[in-house]
């Protein structure tokens, strides 16, 4: 297993973040974005997780509600990844495909788009 610390993935994911058009973080609502070291013991292979309300999905009710969570996993990346360069390009894509859930973008158009 490729070694990383957390400190060094965190800075990847906030590096992912940042290369982030600014037209498309400025629309991003209510959205908090974490690092775990280990994803759910009935998903040990499971890169990132978006939990919350879509913007598609929001109305009128979405008031005063917890901030949805991103939450990418740094155990699985460094698993599947042999380099550093491995490590860099699947965190993007990671970070990527769960905040295009936040825009409501669904598993199927992400693979279609090459964020599966």
């Amino acid at each position: 297993m490729l070694e990383m610390t957390r400190e060094e993935f965190e800075e990847l994911v906030a590096e992912a973040l940042d290369r982030i058009p600014t037209e498309l973080t400025r629309l991003m609502d209510n959205v908090a974005v974490f690092v775990e070291d280990e994803p759910p013991a009935d998903d040990p292979e499971l890169l990132g997780l978006y939990e919350g309300t879509p913007l598609t999905d929001r109305g009128e009710w979405y008031a005063g509600v917890l901030p949805d969570r991103i939450t990418i996993y740094r155990g699985p990346t460094l698993r599947m990844c042999e380099t550093r360069e491995d490590v860099v390009a699947e965190t993007e894509i990671t970070v990527v495909h769960e905040i295009a859930h936040h825009f409501g973008i669904d598993d199927e158009r992400l693979h279609a788009l090459g964020y599966g």
